[in-house]
């Protein structure tokens, strides 16, 4: 690990700043908890009290909050909406069903819980955790019922690559933040996600899910009656309107091709900066189209035409789509923006330079101390995008003393920690136990451990790497 450098000597007391930066934590976690108010809203209070606390005068405080409220919604912001578009219509043409019949359809019972984490991580790899969540569940319902196997048997590694693709990949908004943050290469993060993400979701998904399954076995509960039902019903919760429903579906090696071609454009991009000199022809076309934004443009315009026009949507109902996508995003939008605004308050505070000066003289590995910290934060807000965001901030200072492979492992450190043990103040707690019928203790036993172990799993690979990056 390199030695850590310290930056300029902080802008308020050094006294006040671990108290300043505990008790905006606290309200931001107190509010959204306790008295369930919006993230973006707590994140806003949460750095005003920052800065008062630390000494800041106000007006500098805003000025804090804005410029990385601004700066976080330009660095990240384009980038969730095109891949929201994306995921919208891979949905709605047809596609995503394609690729869980056709996988599913090729695989025996024994290999079915492989074959269900899979389709999770294909699934989770250009959309949100809770649309890919709402898509997948009637699929789970009626391969579990189809198999004669338990809901936990086949659900679990569907979701554990669901969760992984989002706490670790990017698009996703948790791992971009932090990217942008931290000023990691996206094409190696997203390189090193991968490697660490696909033996994450086997272990946290099957290999778990064949014990989980004993703990907790149960049927899966008669929410839909036949496969036309369940495929109607996954159909209308991703779709705004009946008449945008295609005639047909895309191939499946279309419908592949295009889910990968972005993380293939910004991989190429990777390589091309290791492999190739800079300045030659091949790898200036390489950078163009894998700079993230270009990726995501050129996939999302692919995609109206292999998923929209492919799949018998006409004009009115591609466009349809592509509007659809974008009101759900505001939420998370304005929580990344607020969460970089929370970012800023504690940067220009100085309790990131403290942080950076305590790891420095202490034997605690930096990315385990990232992983820690979106750890503390995910246990207490609930929230991975809250938990990344803000552990990203306090740790920004450290970045700029490692080299590229290891601050996008602490990218990756830190999406790990962000996973961390699902409970009762995390959404999808209760989205996954009300969608699989099971009780609060059954949950826990299921998708709290299940969430625990990509977590723990995420950060030994990640360990394991920076003994070779």
């Amino acid at each position: 690990m390199h030695p850590i450098v310290l930056a300029a000597a902080p802008a308020a007391s050094s006294g006040r700043l671990v108290p300043a930066a505990l008790a905006g934590i606290a309200l931001i976690v107190v509010l959204i908890t306790y008295f369930k108010v919006h993230p973006f809203l707590s994140l806003t209070l949460g750095s005003l009290l920052v800065g008062i606390i630390a000494g800041l005068p106000v007006a500098d405080t805003v000025d804090a909050f804005v410029k990385g409220f601004g700066d976080t919604a330009a660095g990240v912001g384009a980038l969730i909406a095109f891949g929201a578009m994306f995921g919208k219509l891979l949905a709605d043409s047809g596609g995503a069903d394609q690729i869980v019949d056709t996988i599913i359809g090729r695989t025996g019972r024994r290999f079915l819980p492989w074959a269900m984490a899979l389709v999770g991580a294909l699934i989770g790899l250009p959309m949100f955790f809770e649309i890919g969540l709402v898509l997948l569940v009637p699929v789970i319902l009626l391969v579990a019922r189809r198999a004669q196997m338990s809901i936990i048997a086949v659900g679990i590694p569907a979701l554990a690559g669901l969760s992984a693709m989002h706490g670790l990949v990017p698009p996703h908004p948790g791992p971009l933040v932090a990217i942008d943050n931290l000023k990691a290469d996206l094409g190696l993060t997203l390189a090193l996600g991968i490697v660490v993400a696909l033996p994450t979701i086997a272990l946290s998904g099957p290999v778990f899910a064949r014990f989980a399954s004993r703990w907790v076995d149960v049927p899966a509960p008669e929410l839909y009656v036949t496969g036309a039902d369940e495929r109607d019903t996954a159909a209308a919760t991703t779709k705004d309107h009946a008449d945008t429903e295609p005639r047909r579906r895309p191939s499946f090696p279309v419908t592949l091709c295009t889910v990968l071609l972005p993380v293939v454009l910004m991989l190429g991009k990777a390589v091309a900066d290791i492999a190739l000199d800079e300045g030659g022809r091949v790898r200036t076309v390489l950078d163009n189209l894998g700079t993230p934004l270009v990726a995501l443009i050129i996939a999302v315009v692919v995609a109206m035409f292999t998923f929209g026009r492919g799949s018998g949507m006409d004009r009115e109902a591609v466009a349809s789509s592509l509007a659809g996508s974008l009101p759900p995003i505001a939420g998370p939008l304005l929580i990344v923006a607020a969460g970089g605004g929370f970012k800023q308050t504690l940067v220009d505070t100085g309790i990131g330079d403290l942080v950076a000066d305590w790891v420095k003289d202490s034997d605690l590995s930096v990315l385990f101390l990232a992983w820690l910290v979106a750890v503390l934060i995910r246990l207490a807000t609930g929230s991975a995008t809250v938990a990344t965001v803000t552990a990203a901030g306090i740790l920004a200072p450290l970045a700029t003393t490692l080299d590229s492979g290891q601050t996008s492992l602490l990218v990756l450190a830190i999406g790990a920690g962000s996973l961390f043990f699902s409970h009762v103040n995390d959404a999808g707690f209760w989205l996954v136990k009300e969608y699989f019928g099971l009780s609060v203790g059954q949950n826990i036993r299921t998708w709290s451990l299940m969430e625990t172990a990509i977590s723990v799993c995420g950060l030994v690979f990640v360990l394991l790497l920076n003994l070779v990056v």
